[in-house]
């Protein structure tokens, strides 16, 4: 599989866009895979990290995000259920539920009916170990400052606006994967 001519398939090389999720998905590639490599002791699939941790912001080309040249008409919120349909119509399921649930530390059903989130109704959190090293890795690199890697602190201060459960996930991978 060319996870390169897939990327491709969406996002135009030499554009703005292009390159801000390039330099994201490399950023969260590298960390993810740094977890993984630091940690060897558990069994996780380290191709697939790399391959799912390039395609996990697939979907962000449909959604309205001015500000990273993404002129879609969905709401940011949904990228990763939208990239998960991108990459089942790709033949590449599991590879999918790594889009689906990476959104904070992930999001699930009673949070998605509660607070009346557009999205499917279906629990979204991560379950292997290989999708919580994904999502934990991206949690450390913002799309609008590219390259710059976030402290501990700021990003249990961004998912605190989200509720305690975040930030407890949150500690809880930090306590596994630093």
């Amino acid at each position: 599989m060319n996870i390169q001519a897939i990327i491709n398939n969406y996002y135009t090389p030499g554009t703005k866009l292009y390159d801000i999720y390039m330099s994201h998905a490399e950023d969260v590639t590298n960390k993810a895979l740094h977890i993984a490599q630091k940690h060897p002791e558990p069994a996780v699939d380290v191709r697939f990290i790399e391959e799912a941790a390039m395609l996990h912001d697939i979907g962000i080309f449909l959604c309205d995000a001015p500000k990273i040249f993404c002129y879609g008409t969905h709401r940011y919120i949904q990228h990763g259920y939208l990239g998960a349909e991108i990459l089942r119509t790709e033949n590449l399921p599991k590879h999918a539920l790594v889009c689906e649930r990476h959104t904070g530390v992930g999001i699930n059903l009673e949070d998605i009916l509660k607070n009346k989130l557009p999205l499917p109704h279906r629990d979204m959190q991560p379950q292997s170990l290989e999708e919580k090293i994904i999502c934990f890795a991206d949690k450390f690199y913002s799309k609008s400052q590219l390259g710059r890697e976030k402290s501990v602190k700021k990003i249990r201060k961004g998912l605190q606006k989200h509720g305690n459960h975040q930030v407890e996930v949150f500690d809880e991978w930090c306590e596994m994967f630093l």
